[in-house]
């Protein structure tokens, strides 16, 4: 039965992750919209090398990781912690609800969520005027506006959309913690914050370990709808990464091979890390994919 149950996935695996790879074909050609994919120029590694020498792609690049290693890093820590505060919650009534207003911002989309944080960073925004009241700035800015604020605004907005959702699968498992082992501990005089520390954490684990070896794997897919939706003309140096680059040269400059190149990049590289996560893991004894 869940062979069964794992073959419509396996089908969207195909159709939509292994059929569309006879188009890297296209990094390697020069490629126009009006002949066939055979009937291309063939140009080898020149697409590669003139990827290399784009100054604009260090410069995506740069930003690509960093917002990378900010939502990996801040997602990882926030989900754990509210996991843990969430276990400790005795009230039951009370614990769903901070479950529910912390999952909903995960079901609204980009579009408008982009939308709220653009409100609350106006300069008559909400973040301005406690601010103001709180007499920490003397005039209202335009945040959204300033290149450097642009990541950490990206990770605070990151963490409020997906934190109640990645909680999920560490109070999943933390629910397959035998309760005997608290009994034994508070029996033993282990105050809660020794109780997190010597049976929470080590049994949650596995899980971390599995989930840090699959993020690293996606370390270049910092993104999409955020930095484009809230990136504008005046934080473009902190808020282009690879994906809004490869939209700007193979649809809007029709430059496809070029484009395509810089797919592949992201594809070889996130691999390498991945294949590389999963092996140091297998060294230190932990829990790995294979």
């Amino acid at each position: 039965m869940l062979m069964l149950m794992s073959i419509p996935f396996l089908v969207w695996l195909i159709v939509f992750k292994y059929v569309p790879l006879w188009g890297w074909m296209i990094a390697f050609q020069k490629f126009r919209l009006s002949k066939d994919i055979f009937d291309q120029t063939w140009v080898g590694w020149d697409n590669f090398k003139l990827l290399f020498k784009e100054e604009q792609f260090y410069l995506v690049l740069r930003n690509t990781l960093v917002m990378s290693s900010i939502n990996l890093v801040l997602g990882f820590i926030t989900a754990i912690v509210l996991a843990l505060l969430l276990n400790e919650l005795r009230k039951v009534f009370f614990k769903r609800i901070v479950q529910t207003i912390s999952y909903l911002p995960h079901f609204i989309s980009w579009v408008v969520a982009a939308n709220i944080v653009q409100a609350a960073l106006a300069p008559e925004g909400i973040v301005n005027i406690l601010l103001l009241k709180l007499h920490l700035i003397d005039k209202p800015v335009l945040w959204i506006g300033i290149g450097e604020y642009f990541w950490g605004i990206l990770g605070v907005t990151e963490v409020w959309k997906n934190v109640g959702w990645n909680t999920i699968i560490y109070l999943a498992a933390i629910t397959m913690i035998d309760p005997t082992q608290y009994e034994a501990a508070e029996m033993d005089g282990a105050s809660r914050l020794r109780r997190i520390w010597h049976i929470t954490l080590p049994s949650m684990k596995p899980v971390i370990v599995i989930l840090l070896i699959m993020n690293l794997g996606n370390i270049l897919e910092s993104g999409f709808e955020p930095q484009y939706l809230l990136g504008n003309g005046m934080n473009i140096e902190y808020s282009e990464n690879l994906d809004i680059f490869v939209l700007k040269y193979g649809i809007q400059m029709n430059n496809f091979g070029l484009a395509t190149a810089a797919g592949i990049f992201k594809t070889v590289v996130s691999f390498i890390f991945l294949i590389a996560a999963n092996n140091l893991a297998k060294r230190l004894g932990e829990s790995r994919l294979y």
